[in-house]
């Protein structure tokens, strides 16, 4: 790929991704433009969560989207590596590769002989890993790791901020829906906002409910959770 169109594709894919609409658009821009780039035949998204990796969710080729399954359930793979050692693993054979003596080989048999995974992070957090995988052996060499280590850090500052601009809004909306409960509350009981507020957080701790879910049950029932 020449150094100037090169460039060109990173800034378009770099400003394509902060223009997607919520965390799981970003992943699947990511995953159906990115194997080009690197010239391999396709990716898939691992993310951490709770300090475990998980399937990212969105759509990914069927096929990798089983070498991660695999990953995740024999909890080994070069993802795992990316993350947890911090740098990015180059497969140049699954099949024979000893690292992973249960993953290599089932990797293998689906058809894919070479993978690469990069570690997705922000200067706070480790938010996974992105692994490209290819049919061939020895698919990637120093120039497709440098491409795909680009990739992903446009991709981690993308899906870093999808996240938090996620979870803002879930935040403000169990605000909004807290707030509807303590209305209904104070106009069926005579409460006060405080009042009506206890009320909730009261029943939130004698049911082992979160706060926003025994908002959101008064809302759409009308009623306060049986006790």
């Amino acid at each position: 790929m020449p150094e100037s169109r090169s460039a060109l594709s990173f800034a378009q894919l770099a400003h394509q991704l902060h223009e997607q609409g919520g965390f799981e658009e970003t992943i699947d821009l990511l995953l159906d433009s990115a194997p080009a780039l690197v010239g391999t035949d396709c990716a898939s998204v691992l993310m951490l969560r709770h300090g475990r990796l998980v399937e990212s969710g969105p759509r990914t080729a069927e096929v990798a989207d089983k070498a991660d399954r695999y990953q995740v359930d024999l909890a080994e793979g070069p993802a795992f590596v990316a993350v947890g050692e911090e740098h990015s693993v180059v497969v140049k054979d699954s099949a024979t590769d000893p690292r992973w003596p249960q993953w290599g080989p089932a990797a293998a048999n689906l058809g894919l002989h070479s993978a690469l995974s990069v570690r997705l992070w922000t200067s706070k957090h480790t938010l996974g890993a992105l692994t490209f995988y290819a049919s061939r052996t020895s698919a990637f060499d120093v120039d497709e790791v440098a491409i795909a280590e680009i990739i992903g850090r446009h991709a981690s500052v993308a899906l870093a901020a999808a996240r938090q601009e996620e979870s803002l809004t879930q935040a403000i909306d169990a605000r909004k829906l807290v707030g509807q409960a303590q209305g209904i509350l104070m106009e069926r009981y005579d409460l006060d906002d405080a009042q009506a507020f206890d009320v909730l957080r009261r029943y939130s701790q004698t049911t082992n409910t979160k706060l926003n879910e025994v908002a959101r049950q008064l809302v759409s029932t009308r009623k306060l959770p049986d006790l």
